[in-house]
């Protein structure tokens, strides 16, 4: 009777002690992935009977299935031993068809054990024939609770390989695909059958593999795993999808005795993920340009610096280099011309992140050039919408530089991509912001590039368009207030003059400061500095009354005390003007007279002693009334110096005017040995502050004799 020839369960009279061997047990119970062979585990058994049904051989591994021991065994019938009598008739059958027909029987049958108890084995019987042509029957027979044992985890391990959404695979030795599973298959977009054989980096062109392979060494080197490698690159599943994302993980395969079979990867497509960081990164980064832009563009009113400022916030964070354009009819204040025609433009700021040939081609600041109707930047204006070239062709770049030289230029730098956007605030286009990438930024420009340099753009335009309108009006206040201060000072007998006017810096309003220089009769001359109070047109209007007045009773060869007491009268019927003024006759050879309305008192630079202030009576300022005015007489001989100037020379925000009248002063001295011309000039480049709020009126008077 053979081994095989036992499908279901039986008893037998003879019993024995049970000699499973622990380790055996611990074999079925572990995992078919253990460090031992697949036989192990299974504790597969062999057994031979002869034709008459007699034990020939018995392996150890029977013994440790059925209990019986290879002396208990050998010589003795098979059925009586560990089948039971209610199966004895069946396993004969079977035991006959085996030896008879010579067919293979395999299946499941109940054995009993040497304890007593019955067990279900799992059997491969077949014939064998000796070299005499002796009949014998192989039985291959294992725990059949281990084989399912097994046969769970084999095909729990083929449908966790196959249906897993992770995709596996396993690498040879040299690194070349062993297995790949579905899932992997998907996220390649390449079938398993042209993975195998083949390395990532032959299967996948599209991903940087150097560095997985690099990896997968390492860790069939050192056993050690890596975890969470993160690649990138595009494949063939998808090829206008983008990059794509995947997170590796990389650990060494060992076959039993710890031989080395390869690498297996866990691979986790993290596309959606990455994506996500991306786009949350890039917002990150596009708020932190938009707050560094906000701080940055519009720190001053003036056209050419903002247009600077822009440019450098948008290099190298949104391109490699930036150029901004204005229509000159923007900056002159004149209509724009045809909406079809060519455009004529004012560069203002271009800047580049690195060196680049790029720079060459754009136009330098200040300068102005006519571009035509096919130009893109002109069809941005006059349309007053983005102008995007995702990918830059040869046929672009005509119409993006401004001549055949600079599109070589462009061609060169390797300019892959441009956008230009409108400047536009209040309604009106001002110009365009040109936008162009080169090998620095290998991404091209996308629909979120549009909206951050037309938020950019906007931004920058109303600072623009503020800093023109400033620079206009101021130019036209300017103007005004010179058209009302006199020229230069006149020549007069034994007296040198020098006069300064300066602008207020932080205001585009006209201002109330004024000097001038009076011929009086009898070769007398009067120097007057006046400082109407507050700004505008009418501090403007009361600084020219004020100035007329002033000549018509200088010109009554009054004392300066009268003159100021007839300018007080005068100034009460201004509506809300007040003023300072210092009114000095000048008489050759007489020395000086002077009355104070309310102003800073000058400084007298002696020819031959130190600067000093003068000492004078202060009045109250002109348009209080019924002040009183008094006239003192200043030692002015041949040599001697005598400064006027307005507040706005000395009073700051921050400095105590007793400081600021002392460095004035000193500085005064220092002005010995120089011009009247130069004395100024040195005056006010020391006392005048950048974003000075107050207009500065500055008369320096030398004695000649």
């Amino acid at each position: 009777m053979t081994a095989g020839s036992f499908p279901e369960t039986g008893t037998d009279t003879e019993t024995g002690a049970d000699t499973t061997g622990a380790e055996e047990r611990r074999a079925v119970r572990g995992s078919a992935f253990g460090a031992r062979g697949l036989l192990d585990v299974l504790g597969v058994a062999a057994v031979v009977v002869d034709a008459a049904g007699r034990i020939v051989l018995w392996s150890p591994q029977a013994e440790g299935l059925f209990g019986y021991r290879v002396d208990e065994a050998l010589g003795r019938y098979i059925a009586p031993l560990i089948v039971g009598e209610e199966r004895r008739a069946e396993a004969m059958r079977l035991f006959g068809e085996v030896l008879g027909r010579g067919t293979t029987w395999a299946g499941t049958f109940p054995v009993r054990h040497k304890d007593g108890s019955t067990r279900e084995v799992e059997f491969r019987n077949m014939r064998l024939t000796d070299d005499l042509g002796d009949l014998y029957a192989l039985g291959i027979c294992a725990d059949r609770s281990a084989v399912a044992r097994v046969e769970t985890e084999l095909a729990l391990s083929d449908r966790l390989v196959d249906q897993s959404p992770i995709g596996l695979a396993v690498l040879d030795t040299d690194l070349r695909y062993a297995l790949v599973n579905p899932a992997l298959e998907r996220f390649d977009g390449v079938p398993a059958e042209r993975h195998l054989g083949r390395r990532p980096s032959e299967v996948l062109p599209g991903l940087d593999a150097a560095p997985l392979e690099a990896a997968a060494r390492r860790v069939l080197e050192t056993g050690t795993p890596l975890l969470d490698l993160q690649a990138l690159g595009a494949t063939p599943s998808d090829p206008g999808g983008g990059e794509h994302a995947w997170s590796v993980s990389f650990y060494r395969l060992e076959a039993a005795g710890g031989r080395v079979l390869g690498v297996a990867a866990w691979v986790v497509d993290v596309t959606e993920r990455y994506r996500a960081d991306a786009a949350a990164d890039r917002s990150r980064r596009r708020l932190a340009l938009i707050a560094d832009a906000s701080a940055r563009v519009g720190t001053t009113l003036e056209v050419e610096r903002t247009a600077g400022e822009l440019a450098s916030v948008v290099v190298p964070a949104l391109a490699d280099v930036a150029a901004v354009d204005v229509l000159d009819s923007v900056l002159s204040l004149r209509r724009p011309g045809s909406a079809e025609g060519p455009a004529l433009f004012r560069a203002l700021a271009v800047r580049a992140g690195h060196e680049t040939e790029a720079l060459a081609a754009a136009d330098p600041p200040g300068s102005v050039a006519l571009y035509g109707a096919d130009r893109l930047v002109t069809r941005c204006v006059q349309s007053g919408q983005p102008v995007l070239v995702a990918r830059v062709g040869a046929a672009d770049l005509p119409r993006i530089a401004r001549g055949p030289e600079a599109a070589r230029l462009l061609e060169r730098a390797g300019v892959h991509s441009y956008l230009a956007v409108p400047l536009i605030a209040r309604g009106e286009v001002l110009g365009a912001l040109d936008l162009k990438r080169d090998r620095h930024h290998p991404l091209p420009f996308d629909a979120d590039d549009v909206l951050l340099a037309q938020e950019l753009a906007s931004r920058a335009a109303v600072s623009i368009d503020n800093a023109r309108w400033y620079q206009s009006a101021r130019n036209t206040a300017v103007t005004l207030q010179r058209s009302l201060l006199p020229g230069p000072p006149p020549e007069r007998p034994g007296l040198a003059a020098a006069a300064r006017y300066q602008p207020a810096q932080e205001s585009s309003e006209v201002g109330g400061d004024w000097y001038d220089v009076i011929a009086l009769p009898g070769e007398k001359t009067a120097l007057v500095v006046g400082d109407v109070m507050g700004s505008g047109i009418d501090a403007a209007a009361t600084m020219g009354r004020l100035r007329t007045a002033t000549r018509a009773f200088a010109d009554l060869d009054l004392s300066p005390s009268q003159v100021l007491r007839h300018l007080d009268r005068i100034t009460v019927g201004l509506e809300h003007s007040i003023a300072t003024c210092l009114f000095a006759v000048y008489e050759p050879g007489g020395g000086c007279r002077i009355a104070n309305a309310g102003h800073p008192p000058p400084v007298r630079l002696p020819a031959d002693g130190p600067a000093e202030l003068v000492p004078l009576s202060t009045g109250v300022p002109l348009g209080v009334g019924g002040g009183t005015f008094r006239t003192a007489r200043v030692p002015f001989l041949p040599g001697d110096r005598l400064v006027l100037y307005t507040d706005g020379l000395i009073e700051t925000r921050d400095s105590v005017i007793d400081d600021r009248l002392a460095l004035l002063t000193r500085l005064v001295e220092a002005t010995r040995e120089l011009s009247l011309e130069e004395s100024c000039d040195l005056l006010l480049r020391e006392l005048r502050r950048p974003g000075a709020p107050d207009d500065v009126a500055l008369l320096i008077a030398g004695s000649t004799g």
